[in-house]
């Protein structure tokens, strides 16, 4: 159980990360403390509200006016606050159904609406906590300082709401989602390929063919797969002196019962490092950005279907999703590919791992809007330039060559479909990829 708190650290930061909890409740109980602290602080040292202007607070006796105050300002931050979560809840309603109930997972990440309910119910316990030291029996005490503490931190919230209402108003455009989920997909893409392809010219990857039998290792929990600890497989196989193979990758579906891994020799694992192995991977109802770059594309790709459907038949916003998917290909092509064969020592092969290859993040990226867009010019259009971009950033020749295999399908698709001055654009940027490709 010690052994798999590492990852369950790992995936609950994230999850947490992500959630509306950590922020706003750190912020709502540090504001908190700040007002019970600086209540009692100004008891016991009255001397310390000397200095505060007798304009700012001239009933400084009148321990009412303080207690006045301070609940006038808990009671509006609480009513403001109701209407920033309706105004939240019916934006995630009007996305999930506009655009796609994949992307609410960015709104709840979204570190401006979180800084918002966390200035707004920190505003609130402030004045929770000091309204006690405001008292008329048996000593007369008006929290001066505190009071006005939290006046300032009413208008802070005032000028917060202004700037929530402003940045929600950006948060709903289909732009900036997308932009989002690409750069958020751009990072995801570095911490997996950290390393710049340098070399344009890498070998493809051999197949991994096993060479004595392979035993399974079953799948306990049902879900997907979202995280793979390769280091911790790595450990444990040079350990027991054994190799392990990965069955499926990050982002696919995993039932229970089904076998996991692949080790090479069953009589060096019993029950208790079984389960060692299977705590290497995170598996959960859905699907996350921790390891899945596929699963960026995939939102992208369904804001771009929805926005081509007849219900719709808004192409605008396809081309910006196709824009948004060349430069996640092209950052995917800049990069390294992660190693699907780990050694230790050198030579010595020890985990097997299926990583998602270009062609795959193709496949997921492209086919579907391929396929829906063949009535529509200006979407085929888009994709023809988002494979000749793709192909003008890198000098593989062999990558060129099937990317204009994908180009000749887009055309293919749209051939008895478009009037032939559509049909004429583009077979001429069709040909402008393949000059491309070709070197001319």
């Amino acid at each position: 159980m010690l052994k798999q708190l590492p990852l369950r650290l790992r995936s609950a930061s994230y999850s947490l990360r992500g959630g509306f909890l950590v922020r706003p409740l750190v912020i709502a109980v540090f504001l908190g403390f700040c007002g019970a602290v600086l209540s009692a602080l100004e008891e016991a040292y009255p001397a310390a509200s000397a200095w505060i202007p007798v304009t700012l607070f001239p009933s400084r006796q009148d321990a009412q006016v303080a207690q006045t105050i301070l609940s006038v300002i808990a009671t509006s931050t609480m009513t403001v606050v109701s209407i920033v979560f309706a105004i939240l809840l019916m934006t995630l309603t009007l996305a999930s159904m506009q655009f796609s109930p994949r992307i609410l997972i960015s709104f709840v990440r979204d570190q401006g609406t979180q800084w918002t309910l966390g200035i707004f119910l920190g505003t609130f316990t402030y004045c929770l906590a000091a309204l006690p030291a405001a008292r008329s029996m048996p000593q007369p005490f008006a929290p001066i300082l505190t009071v006005l503490g939290a006046m300032l931190l009413a208008l802070v919230s005032v000028g917060w709401l202004l700037f929530f209402i402003h940045h929600i108003s950006h948060a709903i455009s289909v732009n900036h989602i997308v932009d989002r989920i690409a750069r958020e997909t751009e990072e995801v893409i570095d911490a997996l390929m950290p390393h710049p392809r340098v070399n344009h010219h890498l070998p493809a990857p051999v197949p991994f063919v096993p060479e004595e039998p392979e035993f399974p290792i079953l799948n306990e929990v049902s879900g997907y797969i979202r995280f793979i600890d390769t280091a911790r497989l790595l450990a444990f196989a040079r350990m027991h002196h054994l190799r392990v193979r990965v069955t499926r990758r990050v982002g696919h579906f995993v039932p229970a019962g089904i076998p996991l891994l692949m080790v090479s020799r069953r009589t060096r694992l019993d029950r208790h490092h079984a389960v060692d192995l299977t705590g290497a991977f995170d598996i959960g109802p859905m699907r996350t950005l921790q390891q899945d770059v596929e699963f960026g594309v995939i939102q992208i790709v369904d804001i771009a279907l929805r926005a081509i459907s007849p219900a719709v038949n808004d192409p605008s916003t396809a081309i910006s999703c196709i824009d948004q998917l060349t430069r996640v290909l092209i950052r995917w092509v800049d990069r390294i590919p992660p190693e699907s064969i780990l050694f230790s020592p050198p030579h010595v092969a020890r985990v097997v791992l299926p990583w998602i290859d270009l062609d795959g993040l193709l496949n997921t990226a492209i086919e579907q809007i391929r396929a829906y867009a063949t009535t529509d010019a200006a979407v085929s259009l888009r994709l023809l330039r988002l494979l000749h971009d793709v192909a003008g950033s890198t000098d593989d020749q062999a990558l060129r060559r099937r990317l204009a295999e994908r180009g000749a399908r887009v055309v293919a698709g749209c051939r008895e479909r478009l009037p032939d001055d559509d049909l004429a654009r583009l077979e001429q940027r069709q040909a402008a990829l393949e000059g491309l490709c070709a070197g001319r």
